[in-house]
């Protein structure tokens, strides 16, 4: 393959394409530790859509595999490599090429991190509000590759929710616009959202155009503190059937409280079953909001009820949430699942871990965006432990065999990439498993496309 990789070095930019092996072992995989990755044939690092344009041009030529990457944060191997393949890492593809404050959209190009376009356009009153828990390292496009959800989801939707428009480049190099920039448009099948979490399998996404709102008064959080996760459970029905809305509602475990509280110290109670975090950013009102908020989960058996009396300290207690990832990743390997259920089950999917984690003799972590009803179980094992590795992979495949049975999903916000492939089926049924494969065959007929993933 020399030959021809040496006439794509000769049609891009020097540096671009990066073929020594040292390099590209850091580009193999992304944060899932539990799938495999293959031995790439070459990076590349292209900075303009006709960059991109001249990468699929070649690989389709060639019949060589693409795979788009954005951070490499993913928790399912979506960007994983597999042999042979191209690895196409939009990172340097960063650029927030508008912010419109008439129309209220911004126009990015992938590479952006979620955080840097949040605070761009927060600068001008704007609010972008998808902000998945990896905000800080996260890139639009791989948001847009996976249509990662959130804190804020409860409240304002997720990252499909917020894209107007799309150029994307297809497996034979061709450049397509799909969507619009208006705030209204119903022409034509919707290709918008049909690229909004295809996972690099459709094509690669080279610029988005994001809707956004007018900045958010004020916030502040309360915390509730449980001896039983069953009365938390019917507090989060409570306050999300009483027509507050919360612009997050999150939960901690006793395992994920203790983990953050080792992780770092911040008074976090580890002694109880279960906490509560959650938020109104309503201004003048939120003082309101959380205070009644706050006696609903005293009503309902909360043992204790912090209310932040300042942005300050609702900051903390939000960051005590995103904290949960490494804290977690402290106490051994990891396992990450990504699973929804309707709200009413909930307390019937904590409780079927419990029994999950005890039959595999494993520890099953479980934070989660508990106003949508879309949690995290972790499941830890010991490093280097073939046996305990086998035990979580069973325990991971119960708690989403679990999720199937209880009316929800394999993932809410992950993605399917390598972690969840065999379980997709399962979910869709073969009719519309089908339609998706042919779906696929449409817009990538060589399959080139981040092979072997999704489907």
């Amino acid at each position: 393959m020399s030959a021809p990789i040496d006439v794509l070095e000769g049609q891009l930019p020097e540096g671009s394409v990066v073929i020594d092996p040292a390099t590209s072992e850091g580009y193999r995989h992304d944060s899932a530790s539990f799938c495999a990755a293959g031995t790439p044939l070459a990076v590349v690092r292209p900075t303009t859509t006709e960059q991109v344009q001249t990468v699929l041009r070649w690989a389709s030529a060639h019949r060589v595999p693409v795979v788009p990457q954005g951070a490499r944060t993913g928790l399912s191997g979506g960007a994983n490599a597999v042999d042979g393949a191209l690895m196409v890492s939009m990172v340097r593809m960063n650029r927030v090429v508008e912010i419109d404050q008439v129309d209220q959209v911004a126009v990015v190009e992938p590479g952006v991190i979620n955080a840097d376009l949040s605070r761009a356009v927060a600068d001008v009153g704007l609010f972008y509000p998808p902000d998945p828990s990896s905000w800080e390292m996260s890139t639009i496009g791989g948001n847009l590759a996976t249509n990662a959800g959130g804190l804020c989801c409860v409240k304002y939707g997720v990252t499909a929710d917020f894209v107007r428009g799309l150029e994307v480049v297809l497996a034979d190099g061709e450049v397509v616009r799909v969507g619009r920039r208006t705030a209204k448009g119903v022409a034509g099948y919707d290709l918008t959202r049909l690229m909004v979490g295809s996972e690099g399998t459709l094509g690669i996404i080279t610029q988005a155009t994001l809707a956004l709102r007018p900045a958010p008064e004020p916030a502040l959080t309360m915390a509730a503190v449980f001896d039983k996760t069953a009365d938390a459970m019917t507090a989060v029905a409570r306050i999300m059937a009483s027509g507050l809305r919360p612009s997050m509602m999150e939960f901690l475990d006793r395992s994920s409280i203790r983990a953050v509280q080792a992780y770092r110290d911040m008074g976090l109670p580890v002694d109880a079953e279960a906490l509560l975090i959650a938020q109104s950013d309503r201004g003048s009102l939120a003082a309101a909001d959380v205070a009644a908020m706050g006696a609903m989960c005293e009503e309902l058996g909360a043992a204790e009820v912090a209310v932040a009396g300042d942005a300050a300290e609702s900051a903390m207690l939000t960051q005590a949430r995103r904290l949960v990832n490494p804290a977690v990743e402290e106490l051994g390997a990891t396992l990450v699942d990504d699973v929804a259920v309707p709200r009413a089950r909930l307390v019937d999917l904590l409780a079927g871990m419990d029994r999950i984690a005890a039959d595999n003799d494993v520890l099953v972590v479980c934070p989660g965006h508990i106003g949508d009803g879309n949690m995290h179980p972790t499941v830890v094992f010991d490093r280097g432990d073939a046996a305990a590795a086998e035990r979580a992979q069973l325990a991971f495949d119960a708690i989403m065999r679990l999720a199937l049975e209880l009316g929800g999903t394999i993932t809410g916000e992950h993605g399917v990439g390598l972690l969840k492939k065999t379980w997709l089926r399962r979910e869709l049924g073969e009719r519309s498993y089908a339609l998706q494969r042919s779906i696929k065959s449409v817009f990538d007929p060589q399959g080139i496309l981040n092979p072997g993933k999704v489907l």
